[in-house]
């Protein structure tokens, strides 16, 4: 199959597809006499691999590593585990910025009158005005 049914069989683009091979998460096909690309069913089942992996948010090193440990079938479970507990561990790190971002925004938002006036809180914030410490 060439890479726009490919593309179709996967749901991933055909941009990102040439990037996966750039990147070595997927290996670059065989090519007809005139150049296309060929993709066999074994490409499709590790590119949808691929593509599951990416949208669990997981680095194309991570990914590459997962493919590795898919393809080992004398593979421990418990390094496939560890693996995306670290993720798991990075996500939750991100969650919990991101709500300490959405708690900061709610208390500046809820303080600034948003009227005529030139006084902001929320520029004021971003400026450093009123934080302890600085010079």
């Amino acid at each position: 199959m060439k890479i726009g049914a490919l593309a179709d069989a996967t749901g991933v683009s055909a941009k990102t597809i040439r990037y996966y091979e750039q990147s070595g998460l997927i290996k670059k096909p065989t090519r007809e006499h005139n150049g296309y690309r060929v993709y066999s069913q074994r490409d499709v089942e590790i590119l949808r691999f691929v593509h599951r992996a990416r949208e669990l948010g997981f680095s194309v090193a991570d990914v590459s590593e997962l493919l590795d440990l898919w393809r080992n079938r004398r593979r421990a479970s418990g390094d496939v585990k560890a693996l995306a507990q670290k993720h798991l561990d990075e996500i939750e790190a991100r969650i919990a910025k991101l709500e300490s971002i959405r708690s900061t925004l709610e208390h500046l938002v809820h303080c600034c009158h948003g009227d005529a006036r030139p006084d902001c809180p929320i520029l004021d914030k971003l400026a450093g005005i009123g934080d302890q410490g600085d010079s």
